[in-house]
């Protein structure tokens, strides 16, 4: 039928819920016909008949220490003091007259029975070395000839008491077959060497022999729980399944949508849920959960209402967990209205909210400005004895600082410790950080202090969190300072610790301590990820070091990273700074080359760099391919458009006083400040909100006309 499973399933109810699975027809388009190989499927039916003797065995708990038809007692007894140091080296009929007569007891015991006994043993991590010695005396005196399944039971066992080295070890002692593949795989992904489990199955692979979907699940399952599920993992998984034609089964198909969900592509994700729809099968429910709340973090809120749906037509009851995924997606799309339906719609179907639920309406009020709003929740959460914890007031605090109300921190403070909530580590720095974006250093450096007097230790996001918005606000001395005493303290520099202080250093052209940053930060075992290449990229190119700029992207492009468009930006930004146009064009092309589509920040850039070239028709050229290319341009788009009118304007006039050739007058300049409002127009009716910056664009033009009109 299939590639063999794992064989430490011996009841016959599963494996008979497995094969009704597997007999389900699926989709046309994702029909996996099995391959039969032989050898694999000889195996598998001497298994399975192994695995119903067992369980007839096991149900009429025939193996009962010491009252069943066999006593093994005295077995265990012996083998509590064997070692198999002692005793492999000697041949059976070297050995005791009590051990002989200890084996030949044994010898018509069926291999069931002692399937049974090392399953058992197996089963707790202390009986496990009685297990081992089990094994190996019964290969040592032929007394049950089934040893890869007994193998593979133990491999299994040893795999899930975590003593992974100790399973690999074990299997050099047999040739790999199906059986102790699967086993060894399954080993390796439960405790998390990834690495292992796909070398072990391109191997198993080599050999000739099919892998289980019973691996692909524990894979994918494994890489879930690491949190480094890509796409391009589960695409080689995909693939794989269906050039062998292995059939997926329902733990299988689960799996894979939430792969599929986790890595990205919530589309993918549907398509395999709709093939378990369509063979019949229900969905687990943490699956349908992982995909509501992939959707809404997506912003496709429908589609995550519509799964949600469908879970209640199904007949399953939804409970917090649902409910939370979907009003996650509601808050994360500022869809106040659905997450207070959401709400109380959990209340009318009796479904208790927690904290996350109430955190995220507090979410929710706080995005929306709705401060009472947001303390009612925290009545309600009291009055339905849920305690609000440290995460809830984070939340409220957040809410103040993306609002710009820092002020409200000391408030939040109060309230929380009113509460009867302490604050953690997690509260200080947001606390930290809303003092540090909108310059209270001074309040910044105080909350520090006192997270320190109450005995919370600073961790590494505490550090980089002071030590940058000190450099962001010029203060570079005091954050070198900060970057010293974290290591003095004992906390070690992270990447995001060096990229701060790249800056930092860049911005005072330090360059000589960017270096030594460099290597001491590769001489700690950290290498430079993307955004330190973007902030060398970005550091070099504001001082006119375009040369090192590009050298720092080549370098990147060596060791196999991708630019990013923020790279790409950085470096169009700096052209445009100093006027090199060109230079700005052709970095422009090199993104485009490289297969990235330009952001709106990189075309705006261009503009820049036209504009201070003073080439008024490029910067006008750049809109029109926004345009086409159904790009919606900001405010900056046509405050710098503006800017760029007026230079040009300034310029021309500037050289029309200082010409030397009588028939130039002002009837013949262009004007091009007159063309300043009709932006400015335009910028209303494509629905963009002029700023400060821009409304001041617009005055300056105007008083110029005005003043050159007087002329």
């Amino acid at each position: 039928m299939v590639a063999l499973s794992l064989p430490f399933t011996f009841t016959c109810r599963r494996r008979r819920r497995r094969m009704n699975t597997l007999l389900l027809p699926p989709p046309l388009q994702l029909r996996f016909p099995s391959v039969k190989f032989r050898r694999q499927k000889q195996t598998l039916a001497a298994h399975l008949s192994i695995s119903k003797q067992l369980n007839i065995e096991e149900e009429d708990e025939v193996v009962s220490y010491p009252n069943g038809p066999y006593d093994f007692s005295p077995l265990l007894e012996f083998l509590s003091t064997y070692t198999a140091t002692t005793t492999d080296t000697n041949s059976p009929t070297q050995l005791e007259p009590t051990e002989l007569r200890l084996a030949e007891s044994y010898r018509a015991v069926p291999a069931p029975l002692w399937h049974s006994l090392l399953k058992n043993l197996s089963s707790t991590p202390s009986s496990i070395p009685i297990a081992y010695a089990l094994v190996t005396w019964l290969q040592k005196h032929n007394v049950c000839f089934s040893y890869e399944l007994l193998y593979s039971i133990l491999i299994h066992a040893l795999g899930r008491s975590e003593k992974l080295y100790e399973a690999f070890l074990l299997s050099q002692r047999q040739t790999l077959t199906p059986l102790t593949y699967n086993a060894l795989i399954g080993a390796s992904a439960r405790n998390g060497d990834l690495e292992k489990a796909l070398n072990l199955m391109c191997r198993m692979r080599r050999d000739g022999y099919q892998s289980d979907y019973v691996n692909y699940s524990l894979i994918i399952q494994s890489l879930i729980r690491s949190n480094s599920i890509d796409l391009t993992m589960l695409d080689k998984f995909y693939d794989e399944i269906e050039a062998d034609m292995i059939e997926l089964d329902g733990q299988l198909l689960n799996d894979m949508i939430v792969g599929f969900a986790k890595a990205g592509d919530v589309d993918r994700a549907l398509v395999f849920m709709g093939v378990v729809q369509g063979n019949g099968l229900s969905p687990k429910t943490a699956t349908v959960v992982t995909l509501i709340s992939e959707l809404g973090n997506s912003g496709r809120t429908e589609e995550a209402e519509a799964v949600f749906e469908e879970l209640k037509e199904a007949g399953l009851k939804p409970r917090t967990r649902a409910f939370n995924a979907l009003l996650k997606g509601y808050v994360k799309t500022g869809s106040l209205k659905d997450a207070e339906y959401i709400v109380s719609e959990m209340e009318r179907s009796g479904v208790a909210p927690d904290e996350h639920t109430y955190s995220l309406l507090i979410d929710a009020y706080g995005n929306a400005g709705r401060w009472e709003s947001a303390r009612i929740v925290l009545k309600e959460m009291e009055a339905n004895n849920v305690q609000p914890n440290s995460f809830v007031f984070s939340r409220i605090l957040a809410s103040y600082r993306d609002r710009g109300e820092w002020q409200r921190s000391f408030q939040v403070l109060k309230e929380m410790k009113n509460s009867g909530v302490n604050p953690d580590r997690q509260f200080y720095n947001i606390m930290i950080d809303t003092f540090g974006k909108y310059n209270c250093l001074v309040h910044a450096m105080s909350t520090f202090e006192r997270m320190k007097l109450e005995e919370i230790e600073p961790d590494t996001v505490t550090w980089n969190t002071l030590i940058d918005c000190h450099s962001k606000h010029g203060h570079h001395n005091k954050a070198e300072e900060l970057f010293e005493a974290m290591q003095q303290s004992g906390s070690f520099p992270c990447t995001t610790t060096y990229n701060i202080m790249i800056n930092s250093f860049g911005e005072l052209e330090k360059w000589e301590e960017v270096k030594g940053l460099l290597s001491k930060m590769q001489s700690q075992g950290l290498l430079p990820n993307v955004v330190t290449y973007t902030t060398l990229i970005n550091i070099y190119g504001q001082s006119g070091r375009f040369n090192d700029a590009i050298e720092c992207l080549e370098v990147m492009k060596s060791t196999g990273m991708k630019p990013s468009s923020t790279m790409y930006n950085a470096l169009i930004n700096a052209y445009a700074q100093r006027g090199l146009s060109e230079h700005a064009v052709n970095a422009f092309r090199i993104m485009k080359g490289d297969g990235l589509k330009p952001s709106l920040l990189a075309l705006n850039s261009l503009i820049n760099a036209f504009g201070e070239d003073r080439r008024d028709a490029e910067a006008f050229a750049v809109l029109k391919y926004m345009k086409e290319n159904d790009m919606k341009p900001d405010v900056v788009t046509y405050t710098t458009l503006m800017k760029t009118l007026i230079r040009v304007e300034k310029f021309e006039r500037l050289a029309y006083e200082g010409t030397k050739f009588p028939y130039l007058n002002s009837e013949t300049q262009s004007f091009d400040a007159a063309k300043v409002p009709a932006v400015y127009e335009e910028m209303l009716l494509s629905g963009c909100i002029p700023d400060r910056k821009a409304r001041a664009m617009l005055r300056s033009a105007l008083r110029y006309m005005k003043s050159t009109l007087k002329k």
